[in-house]
Order: structure tokens, then C-alpha cells, then sequence
């Protein structure tokens, strides 16, 4: 199977991200030094910029922060998906994260709407968090 959607570049500081959500697990970057977590990773800790970062498996409990339905496909191959929303949510755990509704938008999306991620495996190799309401 494939996707015909652009995909994640193979940035090796995502690749634990993406092993993980192959396996539907969801995971941040946290601190070793100072168990700050934080997403998207870095080559240092954004807080007390220790090298020391490992990945932790998080709960996929999140809170809508925001959405945007985009009405442009900004490439070509997105037009059939037209209209589709992106969304921003707070893991429960902290860090936010930006991704999509599994499915249609939520008929009660509002900020503060709990959710949980939702694993969908696009291709073979490429699984994508996205999130349906609690």
C-alpha cells in the first residue's frame, strides 16, 4: 500500500517517533537531565539544553486546543482530500502536538474536547498519530 500525501522526510532525531507509532504507541522526547518532555525532538533538551534525551511512550490522552479546516490544497496531490482539518492538541503530559482527526472532525469539536490518539497505518512503513474524540 501506499500514501499519496506528502510524508515525514526521515529526520533520524524522528525515526523513535515513527518505530513507535508503528507499533500504535505514542511518544515524546523527555530530558534525562531534567524529565522535561517536549516535541518536536532536538538534539538538546529545550529547557536545560542537556544532550541526554531519550523517547518515552506517552498515555495518547490529549485536549483540543485548536483546529483549521484548509479549503486550499497546497499540493496537488491533497485536492481530493479537500476540505480536511489539522489539528492542535495538548498531551496530557504536556507537549503539544500538531496532527488530525482520524475520521470527520468531531460534531462537538471545541477547545478543551478531551481526546485520544488513534493509530492509522497509511502505508506500509508510515503509521500516523491522529486523534478522535474520548
Amino acid at each position: 500500500m501506499s500514501y499519496g500525501t506528502p510524508v515525514p522526510d526521515g529526520d533520524p532525531l524522528m525515526e523513535p517517533f515513527w518505530q513507535n507509532a508503528r507499533e500504535h504507541r505514542l511518544s515524546v522526547q523527555c530530558c534525562r537531565d531534567c524529565g522535561d518532555r517536549h516535541f518536536p525532538p532536538s538534539p538538546v533538551c529545550p529547557s536545560c539544553l542537556s544532550e541526554e534525551q531519550d523517547w518515552e511512550v506517552v498515555s495518547g490522552k490529549a485536549t483540543l486546543i485548536s483546529w483549521v479546516t484548509f479549503h486550499r490544497a497546497y499540493w496537488d496531490v491533497l485536492q481530493s482530500q479537500l476540505p480536511y482539518d489539522v489539528c492542535l492538541v495538548a498531551l496530557e503530559e504536556g507537549p503539544l502536538l500538531m496532527s488530525n482527526f482520524l475520521g470527520p472532525r468531531p460534531e462537538n469539536a471545541r477547545e478543551g474536547l478531551p481526546l485520544r490518539v488513534a493509530f492509522d497505518a497509511v502505508s506500509d512503513h508510515l503509521t500516523l498519530p491522529k486523534f478522535v474524540a474520548a
